[in-house]
């Protein structure tokens, strides 16, 4: 295996509050998509959680493991964290789970950063929302919607990479 094949193209970070419901979602859906595409050496993907310091080192939520299962992904081995400095440099592209969460980067991150800053549902525009919405206080149906978006968000997030077409 060459060099470029272990090392992906994109580090892809999903960015959500509490890095227990949406963020490893996002996470673990794209992850697992790429690799069922045959594109798991283009992508590296992590979240993490503005507020990750209210659940750090926890797994996701029950219900977000139990939808996440249903539907063939295993967000099991994830765990909560608190989004870093570093984090800036490290990653490609940074993408928030909704707007108040943008916000949020767009205050913590350096300037000349800020251009890998964006909304994870900017790769379904077809949807015509720009927030995934934050199931944590309801059903588990809200956990089935966020996976939906999820699903069709992360299409559109493995085509624009396979074509080059994510900014970095």
């Amino acid at each position: 295996m060459s060099p470029a094949a272990t090392t992906p193209r994109y580090r892809i970070l999903f960015v959500c509050m509490g890095n227990i419901c949406r963020s490893p979602m996002a996470e673990a859906v794209t992850r697992s998509m790429a690799q069922r595409e045959g594109l798991a050496g283009l992508l590296e993907t992590a979240s993490a959680g503005t507020h990750g310091h209210y659940h750090a080192g926890e797994p996701p939520d029950a219900r977000a493991l139990r939808v996440g299962a249903r539907h063939g992904y295993d967000l099991s081995k994830i765990r909560a964290r608190r989004l870093i400095e570093a984090d800036f440099d490290r990653f490609d592209r940074i993408l928030a789970l909704d707007e108040t969460n943008l916000a949020i980067l767009q205050r913590l991150c350096p300037e000349e950063r800020r251009a890998k800053l964006g909304l994870f549902l900017d790769y379904a525009p077809e949807l015509g929302i720009s927030e995934v919405p934050d199931p944590y206080y309801g059903a588990e149906s809200g956990f089935e919607r966020v996976l939906d978006l999820c699903e069709r968000a992360a299409r559109g997030l493995l085509a624009a990479c396979e074509h080059g077409q994510v900014e970095r």
